[in-house]
């Protein structure tokens, strides 16, 4: 599994035969530039500009904005409902998290989540070896909350998403630096992709913060 980071909260995920784009976002509401991109697969965790703008993916995708279980190209896919508020929805609607798993590894994305699930609702996704997590709060988990998150999923790859930069037509996001610091990673070095395979994660192994450029 290759993962690239696409800016805010939207990536890339590609296997040996297909490639998924989750949360592609509008720039002219986010800020940043969204380089052009094909794909077979392409999820969206609410209906937010700044999550949704499947349009502008090319090559006729599979999109998917809804809870279910899907596959496609050898990438599985799980949806599972949640909401973008602490108040079920009443103030920002709801959100799907994505989990998914191709080549032996799992993620969950989880969009912008608003509120920490419940232990019956982690149990439920199960192994989750990458968890892509918002850390900006205002809109979605603040990076206090990302980390207790990140303590009932035990993901052993963390990638922080949704965070305050200076580019950012998106006002009130906290910056990455806030959480980093938080977890004692002030020092993680940003990459420019992410190769993964079954065989890089080991049981009991220490969670480790990977920052991806984009």
């Amino acid at each position: 599994m290759e993962i690239k980071y696409l800016g805010h909260a939207s990536f890339l995920i590609k296997n040996k035969e297909g490639k998924l784009v989750m949360d592609p976002f509008d720039p002219k509401v986010v800020g940043l530039k969204f380089p052009k991109q094909e794909a077979d697969v392409v999820t969206v965790s609410h209906s937010h500009p700044d999550h949704s703008l499947s349009s502008q993916i090319e090559g006729n995708p599979l999109v998917l904005d809804w809870p279910g279980q899907f596959e496609k190209k050898g990438i599985r896919i799980w949806g599972y409902g949640s909401f973008h508020d602490k108040k079920e929805g009443a103030e920002r609607g709801e959100n799907v998290l994505y989990k998914v798993e191709t080549e032996g590894v799992s993620l969950l994305h989880c969009g912008d989540l608003g509120v920490i699930p419940t232990d019956e609702f982690i149990d439920e996704i199960g192994e989750v070896h990458v968890l892509m997590v918002p850390v900006g709060g205002k809109f979605s988990l603040d990076s206090t909350e990302a980390m207790a998150l990140i303590k009932k999923v035990d993901p052993m790859i963390v990638i922080p998403m949704h965070y305050g930069r200076s580019e950012l037509l998106i006002e009130g996001l906290a910056p990455l630096g806030d959480f980093l610091k938080k977890m004692g990673a002030e020092n993680t070095e940003p990459v420019d992709k992410l190769v993964l395979k079954k065989e890089d994660f080991i049981a009991d192994q220490p969670v480790r913060v990977v920052i991806l450029k984009s």
